[in-house]
């Protein structure tokens, strides 16, 4: 059975329970990893730095652009080609902005956490940037939803690289996932 269809089974409360389910399997990846490929657990205080411009720069700027090329993309291209079994829609479009808030900052942080936290941390760039555009399966057969999470992914490696600080791909990660779940949800 498609993944589409499973969640369609789902009642509202059973797919938010099984999407923050989800996010809490990766953070109790991020965690457990960390005990076993950092030196020390408080090796994650020293990926953090609280610097407002690069959030902005990077996090914010960086994010309102990618949005402004998926809207693009999604204006020129058949709808075919970037449709992933609606569920996207499935997700965000019934849900209160509330909801899609409180649930794209659970994806920003655990999903970071773990693909840039642990793994660009412990197994370098590339490794993470391919892992994590593999990891949204659903994707995989459509080259063009493929494709971009793709060079998204590469993008954010390479901002946390630069930056050396993983507040700023969770705030990237953040506005993205949240402006285009309310695209979804306020798309009539």
């Amino acid at each position: 059975m498609k993944q589409s269809e499973l969640i369609k089974q789902l009642s509202n409360k059973e797919l938010r329970i099984q999407l923050f389910f989800s996010q809490g399997l990766l953070l109790l990846a991020a965690v457990v990893l960390s005990f076993f490929l950092f030196d020390s657990f408080f090796d994650w205080f020293h990926l953090f730095s609280w610097n407002p411009r690069e959030m902005i720069i990077f996090g914010l700027l960086s994010a309102v652009l990618i949005v402004l090329v998926e809207l693009s993309v999604m204006y020129i291209t058949p709808r075919k080609w970037r449709d992933d079994g609606g569920i996207n829609e499935l997700i965000f479009q019934n849900q209160p902005i509330s909801f899609i808030f409180v649930f794209t900052l659970a994806v920003a942080i655990c999903e970071e956490l773990l693909f840039r936290g642990v793994i660009q941390t412990t197994f370098g760039y590339v490794f993470a940037s391919i892992l994590f555009a593999l990891v949204h399966i659903r994707y995989l057969k459509k080259p063009l939803l493929f494709l971009a999470v793709l060079f998204l992914s590469f993008y954010i490696g390479w901002v946390y690289e630069y930056t050396a600080n993983l507040i700023v791909p969770i705030v990237m990660h953040f506005f993205i996932d949240f402006l285009l779940g309310l695209v979804i949800r306020l798309k009539k």
